[in-house]
């Protein structure tokens, strides 16, 4: 266990309990407790490693609960969803490596920037997602899917991470014609690979808490699998208001950090 207060663990656990049930309905979990984790972790020169590592091994747990939920009462297909999420593991083994070197200052910038993006985007396309495609996905729309929402942002999750499961839900919203549950418990599925990818490579560097870890898992656990039934029983319209929410309280709050230091 890192040095840090049992105050602060209550509170690593709740935002735990929080980003499961955000990632379980839209994705995005990791927009909360990655900078729990930079809040709470002991400063030094390998903080922004290990609140990734650790992240990684928090959110993992969580993500196949969800998924594991999902699947026992949305109809996916398991097969292009299982293509992605192998292209994916790739990009976020590789990502994770580039991740070595990286200083905390530079997360947030980049993910408030990609933030003010998904955004707008969900704004300027009030339809988005509210209807599933009508007919079978076509070869070339699978091997996009595996592209951008497998290696593209697979190898974002490696590097940086929070909106991942965001960024899939659009991705495969758009590319394959989902409505946003079914591309939410899609992403669920690549998801787990992501995870897992970027978990091997950071518990290989050793930069993973792995109690607090254990402790804060139980949580996101608890919160992705109730997120998940509430995503089935609210609906399209339900997740895409959860999205704006998550997306524009983060950005300003991103904001006001960046502009207060």
């Amino acid at each position: 266990m890192p040095d840090i207060s049992l105050t602060m663990v209550v509170v690593l656990c709740l935002a735990a309990l929080a980003a499961g049930w955000i990632d379980a309905v839209v994705g995005g979990g990791g927009l909360l407790l990655l900078p729990a984790l930079l809040l709470g972790l002991p400063n030094g020169a390998s903080a922004a490693q290990y609140a990734l590592g650790t992240n990684k091994a928090v959110a993992i747990v969580g993500t196949t609960g969800a998924a594991v939920t999902y699947a026992r009462r949305t109809p996916v297909d398991v097969r292009i969803a299982v293509r992605i999420g192998l292209a994916a593991l790739a990009g976020s083994t590789a990502g994770a490596f580039v991740a070595a070197g990286m200083s905390t200052e530079i997360l947030k910038p980049v993910v408030m920037v990609v933030l003010l993006g998904v955004g707008a985007f969900v704004i300027l396309r009030p339809s988005f997602g509210t209807a599933p495609a009508t007919g079978p996905v076509s070869p070339r729309r699978v091997l996009a899917a595996i592209g951008l929402a497998g290696v593209g942002i697979g190898f974002y999750d490696g590097l940086v991470g929070p909106g991942t499961g965001t960024f899939l839900v659009l991705t495969l919203t758009a590319i394959l014609h989902l409505d946003l549950v079914t591309a939410s418990a899609t992403a669920k599925i690549v998801n787990c690979c992501t995870n897992a990818g970027a978990l091997a490579t950071f518990a290989w560097k050793g930069t993973v808490y792995w109690q607090l870890a254990a402790l804060m898992a139980v949580f996101n656990l608890v919160g992705g699998t109730v997120g998940a039934h509430t995503a089935l029983k609210k609906g399209s319209g339900f997740v895409r208001g959860v999205l704006l929410t998550v997306v524009f309280t983060l950005v300003a709050k991103m904001a006001y950090e960046q502009w207060r230091a």
